[in-house]
């Protein structure tokens, strides 16, 4: 038997096998859904179906097994979180479209300054605020062919890429594009999908609404040091380069710059969409107030939607395209991502409805929680383990739904709880194949997989040494 048809069966024969056997004493349906998160689980590590199909099995299987009814299965893929972050693609798709995302990062690198150690600063800023609205994947894959002319030039100058400085500011250089998307995801909820699932999650279990400001307002400041810290470290600590200025990557900037042009009207209606959609995100919560006794609901999801359902109307100011976007520009949207958010949201809604969470919560309230700020810390250190070993994505629809039982038990609201856990789950330094980031810097061929791994311990324990300072500061 083949390796790949071995892995495709492991899922179906581990559903099979801790159904019937259910060694751990379950009810039935509590073991029938074990089972199929260990379907999904082996499924999602290893890859060996699109993530987006195994997202669908709770709709294939949810019915059949009587664990939920197709209609409540489905409805978990409509959850509202999934239509804010649809709008926020849909706005980033804009971006990408006409290289308005282009433009900002290398406005923001080109203010940062010529010396070696800025430039590194310069693209470690600009991956982590673009980051905080598109995809990381999608930053990272913008910022490395800048990045790659930077070092080309640098390796042309120094005739091969053997100096120790060299080396050194090639690989921060590659690693801050990385490092800088995965922690400007951290900053909003938009920002990375596990932050929108979270939020869905405890929307749809616990009714507990996690809006734009309130991510914020932990997530950013946690996101700004971590950057800060990530920073330093790695050009004085972990690659010190001690190069000094480097005139002819200044050049190189302006000279992409230069090539973009001055800017197209649509770039400037798409600027303006966005900033309006962040200011937005930002004041709903007061204007939510405001309107609420007046039976009118102002959300952020409708807020994602009115605003980029809009780019389809507003007109591009070119001969060959009347609007902004175009419905065939849709294609391009990451509908697999929008797919595992239901498939999370149908885990937590089986797992709320089946006990399996309130079993689970009943064991690990076994677990000192006197001090309750080592508690959480735990948590986001058993947080920092499991992303480790599956995607960020999986962690988080696996484990809030139980920290944040946890949290309600003890009288809590479960956003002290699942945040710190979801933050954790955008902490993944370490390895090439621990996030799509890490993955595309690697393949620009100037990283090595020891190189990745001496930086990604650091900033792994410096993350979670961050995470026990913000549950400190939040219990």
């Amino acid at each position: 038997m083949s390796r790949k048809l071995l892995l495709l069966f492991i899922g179906p024969l581990l559903f099979v096998l801790f159904w019937t056997l259910n060694p751990a004493g379950l009810t039935e349906s509590q073991a029938k859904v074990t089972g199929v998160v260990l379907w999904m689980l082996t499924w999602w590590i290893t890859e060996i179906v699109p993530m987006a199909v195994t997202s669908l099995l709770p709709i294939m299987l949810f019915p059949l097994l009587g664990v939920l009814s197709l209609e409540k299965t489905c409805l978990s893929y409509s959850n509202r979180f999934v239509f804010l972050f649809l709008g926020g693609f849909i706005i980033a798709l804009a971006m990408e479209k006409w290289q308005l995302h282009r433009r900002l990062a290398l406005n923001i690198v080109n203010k940062t300054g010529t010396s070696a150690n800025r430039i590194i600063f310069g693209f470690f800023l600009a991956s982590f605020l673009i980051s905080m609205w598109i995809s990381n994947t999608a930053t990272t894959l913008m910022m490395l062919p800048i990045a790659g002319s930077v070092v080309g030039l640098l390796v042309n100058e120094e005739k091969r890429l053997v100096h120790r400085g060299t080396k050194n500011f090639a690989t921060s250089l590659m690693l801050s594009i990385a490092y800088g998307a995965s922690i400007g995801g951290i900053a909003t909820i938009v920002g990375s999908p596990p932050n929108a699932s979270m939020a869905g999650i405890l929307d749809k279990t616990f009714h507990y609404d996690v809006t734009f400001m309130e991510w914020m307002k932990f997530g950013l400041p946690f996101s700004i040091v971590l950057l800060l810290l990530a920073y330093f470290l790695m050009v004085k600590v972990i690659f010190p380069n001690k190069l000094g200025k480097f005139e002819m990557g200044h050049e190189i900037i302006q000279e992409e710059l230069r090539q973009l042009g001055k800017w197209k009207k649509s770039e400037a209606i798409v600027f303006l969409i966005f900033i309006l959609t962040a200011t937005l995100w930002i004041v709903q919560g007061p204007i939510s107030n405001v309107l609420k006794p007046m039976g009118i609901e102002f959300t952020d999801t409708a807020i994602a939607i009115i605003m980029g359902s809009l780019l389809f109307v507003l007109p591009s100011g070119q001969p060959k395209q009347k609007t902004i976007l175009e419905w065939k520009d849709t294609e391009k949207l990451p509908w697999g991502v929008l797919l595992m958010f239901g498939g999370g949201m149908s885990l937590a809604e089986a797992f709320s409805n089946c006990g399996l969470v309130e079993s689970i919560t009943g064991a690990m309230n076994s677990l000192d929680k006197s001090n309750l700020f080592l508690f959480v810390s735990m948590l986001s250190a058993i947080g920092l383990v499991m992303t480790a070993l599956m995607s960020n994505i999986a962690m988080v629809n696996i484990f809030v739904p139980v920290v944040g039982a946890l949290a309600v038990g003890a009288g809590i609201p479960p956003v002290i709880f699942g945040i710190p856990v979801t933050i954790a789950s955008s902490c993944d330094f370490m390895f090439p194949m621990s996030t799509p980031p890490n993955a595309i810097a690697y393949s620009s061929g100037y990283i090595h997989s020891k190189d990745m791994l001496k930086a990604g311990i650091v900033l792994n324990v410096l993350s979670l040494f961050l995470l026990m300072g913000l549950v400190y500061f939040v219990v």
